[in-house]
């Protein structure tokens, strides 16, 4: 079941990049923060760890719920522009795409020996990061831009739920305070923008 999950993860990554829809975007970031809560909860019950399994579910309240209908409500608001085309061709992407996903492979095969679990899922959540890296570099777009930065938020989350079976409860509630201090910036830039129109 996690295979699959994290099998969606990673599509849900890869179709951000080839978004050119605002509200199409958010979406895919929310449905990418429910297949992270997901696999947080399964893994909770294989190593049955409570914790785990309550960090599935907060953050499938979090960020599937409550940060994509705030998102949904600053872009609304300060009349973000809703297309999202990227700087990259769609030529380029599908050729950039698939080498950043096998150059990751190969980067990190060699470290994989020292990890006895999920050897195969560390590198998918470092390919995430890439991908996520790529997204915001890829846009002009400042909503574009914030999101990517979520989504690598969403891939250290993966990462360290894939090398550590399971994160201590304090890095996690650390990950949420980073978050919230996300909102308060992205207010902040909006009205920036707000008043720089």
């Amino acid at each position: 079941m996690i295979d699959v999950l994290i099998g969606f993860f990673l599509a849900t990554l890869i179709t951000q990049a080839f978004t050119t829809r605002l509200f199409r975007l958010i979406l895919w970031y929310a449905l990418n923060s429910l297949f992270l809560g997901l696999i947080a909860f399964y893994e909770g019950i294989n190593i049955n760890d409570d914790e785990m399994k309550i960090m599935g579910i907060v953050t499938i309240a979090v960020k599937f719920f409550a940060i994509p209908y705030i998102l949904k409500y600053f872009f609304a608001k300060f009349n973000i522009p809703r297309s999202i085309k990227p700087i990259t061709s769609i030529q380029y992407l599908v050729i950039i795409i698939p080498i950043i996903l096998v150059f990751t492979f190969y980067l990190i095969t060699p470290l994989l020996n020292n990890f006895a679990h999920h050897s195969n899922y560390i590198a998918i959540a470092i390919s995430s990061l890439m991908l996520s890296l790529l997204l915001m570099i890829e846009h002009k777009n400042i909503a574009a831009k914030i999101i990517g930065f979520l989504d690598i938020e969403n891939s250290l989350f993966l990462l360290g739920i894939s090398a550590t079976d399971g994160m201590p409860m304090l890095i996690e509630i650390g990950i949420f305070v980073d978050l919230l201090m996300l909102i308060v910036i992205i207010n902040i830039l909006f009205k920036h923008q707000g008043e720089a129109q």
